[in-house]
């Protein structure tokens, strides 16, 4: 008998320009989808101050910050949860390298290749590691409980027991897999 491999998790962002342009945006959302990765929450917001300066602190000291700030806080952004085997370097895989002239060049058919316009707007943020994702996803997604997302909802999102809305951009739990007393799986 095999073993479960449980679904990782990483943090996505759609900066503030993409969003502005609904054609790069859908051609985002198609890619995230078409590449089988889960949305498991998703928000569309201006990232505040406050928010921004906490998830760029370990940029804080260089020459970039503030720019980076002003930009993260400028307009609306695409925030969400995505979820698959290999969720972290399924993402960064698509987003293709940070800096849009190496991804022009070396990778560009991934979205910052296509749609990045400098190394602040590059299109997209992803998380690079498990700890990683933890922290940002704690940062803008205040009262997502990792824990119980994998006591209670983790496996109906690695059987593929979701429902997808294409209006909200998110997976959610078919209902008719769960037993509401019980919160199992029915077969």
């Amino acid at each position: 008998m095999q073993s479960q491999k449980y679904l990782q998790l990483t943090l996505a962002i759609i900066k503030p320009h993409i969003v502005k342009s609904p054609f790069v945006l859908q051609k985002i959302r198609d890619l995230i989808i078409d590449n089988n990765l889960k949305i498991v929450r998703s928000r569309r917001t201006i990232i505040t101050q406050k928010e921004a300066e906490l998830f760029y602190e370990e940029h804080k000291e260089k020459f970039f910050y503030n720019r980076l700030l002003t930009f993260m806080c400028s307009g609306p952004s695409d925030i969400h949860i995505l979820a698959d085997h290999n969720a972290i370097a399924k993402w960064r895989n698509l987003m293709g390298p940070t800096k849009v002239y190496e991804a022009q060049y070396i990778a560009p058919n991934t979205i910052r290749g296509m749609f990045g316009l400098s190394d602040t707007r590059n299109a997209t943020h992803g998380s690079d590691s498990v700890k990683s994702a933890e922290r940002e996803i704690g940062i803008f997604f205040k009262n997502f409980d990792l824990q119980k997302w994998y006591q209670y909802e983790e496996k109906y999102y690695n059987l593929g027991q979701v429902h997808f809305d294409p209006i909200a951009f998110l997976h959610t739990i078919d209902q008719k897999f769960m037993n509401s007393n019980k919160g199992q799986i029915i077969k």
